[in-house]
């Protein structure tokens, strides 16, 4: 286990946590789909900075600053599918239903270049749908 284990194991099961209590508010109590959502787009940015921002940034601390840390297969595994789960719950709160499966690695470089968890977030997912830009006139 690498010294980011324990972290890595926390930012884990945070995200199950989030995600399961996420689908189960999404679906109420009784199985069947809630006519409301439980969350909004401006709730969206919550599980960007709080979690998935969190644990791409890990990746980042473990890979830069001179030394290289090794993570073992299952810390690798389970940062990548805390950030996947943060990422699901952040397209739900757009009302949109994705099962992510984004590499922990390009998700750090897109957060590099755009230095914004929200822009990373969106590039990653397409979600929300970009807006066409508008042709200044002439």
């Amino acid at each position: 286990m690498s010294r980011y284990g324990p972290r890595i194991a926390a930012l884990a099961r945070r995200a199950e946590r989030e995600r399961a209590a996420f689908d189960a508010a999404e679906t109420g109590l009784d199985g069947d789909p809630s006519p409301a959502r439980p969350t909004s787009p401006d709730d969206a940015v919550g599980y960007l900075r709080a979690g998935a921002g969190q644990a791409i940034w890990l990746y980042i601390e473990a890979r830069t600053g001179g030394r290289l840390v090794p993570f073992s297969d299952a810390e690798f595994d389970a940062l990548e599918t805390a950030m996947n789960r943060w990422l699901e719950c952040y397209t739900r709160c757009h009302g949109v239903a994705l099962e992510a499966e984004f590499s922990v690695r390009e998700a750090a470089e897109l957060l590099l270049e755009t230095r914004n968890i929200v822009d990373t977030a969106q590039l990653l997912t397409c979600v929300p749908a970009r807006r066409a830009r508008q042709q200044p006139t002439q």
